[in-house]
C-alpha cells in the first residue's frame, strides 16, 4: 500500500479500538506524521494510555512506557554504564534505557522532578543523549507522547513553560458523547470475553512499516505552502506577542506570547493536514484547524484573564477572530 492508504488504515484500526475519540487519535497521527512529540492531558480514564498503546500496536514499531514517579531518576529514562566482566577484566557497558524505542508513552510527566523531566526533553529536543561523555542516538522513528491530569496538584511538579515549549502539541482530550460510551461497554465486554471472528476489534490487525510513515513525512514535506499562508501564521504569531496592536481587551490577557517553535509547528502541521484531507497546497482553513493544538501551551495569561477564567483556547478564538484570513 502507498503512503495514504497506510495512514488511513493505521487511523481506521485505531478507531476501532478507541471509541469516541477521533479528535485525539486524528492529533496523534498529525504529530506522527509531523515528527513531533504530544502532550496529552485530560482527566483520567480517557483513553490516553489505551491510544499511544493502540497506535503502537497498529505500527511495526517497538513502544516503551515510562511511569513517572517522584523518586524516578534520569537514569531510569536514560540507561547507565553498567560494570561487566569480560575476559576476566571488569569493562563499563552501556545499558540502554527504556527511553530507546520508537513509541515512547510517558506516563503522567508531571509527577517526576524537572531533573527527571528535563533527560526526557533533551532526548525529544536533541534526539540524542549522553552517558559517560558517549553520545546515543534515538532510533529514526521517534515521537514522545507524555500524558498528564490537569486536577492533581498533589505530589506533581508542571511542567514549565520552556519545557512545555519542546511539545509539538497539546492535546486535551474530553469525555466521549453518550452514544460512544455505550459502544465502549460493549467493546471492553467483548474484550473480556475474547472477540469473535466478527467482531473488528478481533480481528487481525495489519502493521504499518516505518517506511511508509517516512514515504508520507517526504510527501508532506514537499506540500506547497503559498507566500499568504506564511504571512497568516506569522500574523497569528504576532498577535500572541503584540496582542496591543490587535485588541485592547487581548492585550490584558497575554503576558508572553508564543516562540519561534510555535510558528515553525504551525506551519508543518498545517502541511499534515492539508496532507490528510487530500490537498497538495495549504489553506487557511488548515492553519485554523491546527491553530489550538499547536498554540495553547505557548501562552503564558495574565492574572486579568485567569481572574475573569479565560482559558487560552478562548484568547485563540479570539486572535482568530481578530487576524485576518487571506483571499
Amino acid at each position: 500500500m502507498n503512503a495514504k492508504e497506510a495512514v488511513a488504515t493505521l487511523q481506521t484500526q485505531m478507531e476501532s479500538s478507541i471509541i469516541g475519540q477521533r479528535d485525539l487519535i486524528r492529533q496523534m497521527i498529525v504529530g506522527l506524521l509531523a515528527n513531533g512529540h504530544l502532550l496529552l492531558e485530560s482527566l483520567p480514564g480517557l483513553a490516553k494510555t489505551r491510544a499511544v498503546k493502540s497506535m503502537a500496536k497498529n505500527l511495526d514499531t517497538e513502544m516503551r512506557r515510562i511511569q513517572f514517579t517522584p523518586d524516578l531518576l534520569p537514569s531510569d529514562i536514560t540507561g547507565t554504564e553498567v560494570l561487566h566482566q569480560q575476559g576476566g577484566q571488569n569493562v563499563f557497558q552501556f545499558q540502554p534505557g527504556p527511553i530507546f524505542g520508537n513509541v515512547i508513552l510517558a506516563d503522567e510527566i508531571n509527577r517526576a522532578p524537572a531533573k527527571v523531566q528535563a533527560a526526557l526533553l533533551e532526548a525529544m529536543e536533541e534526539r540524542q543523549i549522553t552517558v559517560a561523555g558517549t553520545t546515543h542516538k534515538m532510533p529514526d522513528l521517534f515521537i514522545v507522547m507524555a500524558t498528564q491530569n490537569p486536577i492533581e496538584q498533589e505530589g506533581t511538579y508542571p511542567l514549565p513553560e520552556a519545557q512545555l515549549d519542546r511539545f509539538l502539541m497539546k492535546v486535551l482530550v474530553d469525555y466521549p458523547d453518550k452514544d460512544s460510551e455505550i459502544g465502549v461497554l460493549e467493546l471492553v465486554r467483548s474484550e473480556e470475553v475474547g472477540a469473535s471472528s466478527s467482531n473488528p476489534a478481533g480481528a487481525q490487525a495489519t502493521r504499518i512499516e516505518p517506511a511508509s510513515i517516512f514515504e508520507a513525512r517526504g510527501e508532506i514535506h514537499g506540500m506547497h505552502v503559498a507566500p499568504a499562508i506564511e504571512q497568516y501564521i506569522m500574523a497569528l504569531v504576532d498577535a500572541t506577542r503584540h496582542p496591543a496592536n490587535y485588541d485592547k481587551t487581548l492585550a490584558s490577557w497575554i503576558q508572553i506570547g508564543s516562540s519561534p517553535r510555535g510558528g515553525i509547528a504551525l506551519e508543518r502541521t498545517s502541511r499534515v493536514h492539508a496532507w490528510l484531507e487530500g490537498r497538495d497546497h495549504v489553506t487557511p482553513d488548515d492553519v485554523r484547524a491546527m491553530a489550538h493544538p499547536v498554540l495553547r501551551h505557548r501562552l503564558i495569561l495574565t492574572y486579568d484573564a485567569s481572574a475573569e477564567g479565560i482559558s487560552a483556547d478562548q484568547v485563540l478564538d479570539k486572535i482568530l477572530e481578530l487576524v485576518a484570513v487571506p483571499a
